[in-house]
């Protein structure tokens, strides 16, 4: 059973993994449009928000309920988030977000007509965690039959 504590931990994993590897699949929900690989923006003074500087030509610009897909870079964490994206108007938001890094995409850096900032305010999301342990490595490595519970935790997490 999960207490609290676990579900704050695998949230806490979630977070530090997102930063070490900061990329997730977009879509919207409802649209039969792909999900778009994005760069997520993070503010260490924010727990339930993530953002994209985007192009306000992106499939994604129009916003709405949209859901988040990540896999750790070392593929021992999946995420699935649910939340909405909207036009992020605040400019203080914008300058401590905005990097060399994100200038390189824009054309005209911060004055590109087309730059967008979007937030994406997370609602819930599924984390996995994957880590075997040495039982489940065994049984894995012998072809043995794995219980859900010796593959890693699991949480529902509201954001």
């Amino acid at each position: 059973m999960k207490t609290a504590e676990n579900i704050q931990e695998i949230k806490e994993e979630f977070w530090e993994a997102l930063d070490d590897s900061p990329y997730v699949m977009v879509s919207i929900m409802g649209s039969n449009a792909h999900a778009i690989p994005m760069r997520a923006q993070l503010d260490k003074d924010a727990d339930s928000a993530i953002w994209f500087f985007t192009s306000t030509d992106n499939r994604l610009a129009s916003g709405g309920p949209a859901m988040a897909q990540f896999a750790s870079k070392r593929h021992d964490l999946f995420a699935c988030i649910g939340g909405t994206l909207t036009k992020e108007t605040e400019p203080a938001v914008f300058d401590k977000l905005w990097s060399n890094a994100v200038e390189a995409w824009y054309e005209k850096g911060r004055l590109d007509p087309k730059l967008l900032l979007l937030r994406f305010d997370l609602r819930n999301a599924e984390i996995w965690e994957s880590d075997p342990g040495i039982v489940g490595m065994f049984k894995m490595m012998t072809g043995l039959t794995m219980d859900g519970n010796e593959m890693g935790e699991h949480a529902k997490v509201a954001l």
